[in-house]
């Protein structure tokens, strides 16, 4: 079981140069690759958007990006969405 001491956070540089500071929800490996469940850091907001983000490597360097693909964006959904109410009922 892994140890939890607090969100994780990240930042992430468009192709415009513009800075996000996003808040990671969840990480999961499907089909080979690592996806990313986030919202905005420091958004209070009563309703949250969770963008879920595909990361993929691009010249050696990670990089994420939206999923395109309707049934791989089901997929992924449905098991985060999974995982987190686990983790939320274990607590």
């Amino acid at each position: 079981m892994a140890d939890n001491f607090g969100p994780d956070f990240m930042t992430i540089v468009d192709e415009d140069g513009t800075e996000y500071e996003l808040e990671v929800l969840s990480t999961l490996e499907y089909n080979g690759a690592t996806y990313l469940a986030v919202i905005p850091a420091g958004n209070e907001d009563a309703q949250m958007e969770v963008s879920i983000l595909r990361s993929v490597e691009e010249d050696g360097e990670d990089i994420l990006c939206a999923i395109e693909d309707e049934a791989e964006l089901e997929a992924v959904y449905s098991l985060i969405i999974d995982e987190l109410y686990d983790e939320e009922e274990n607590e």
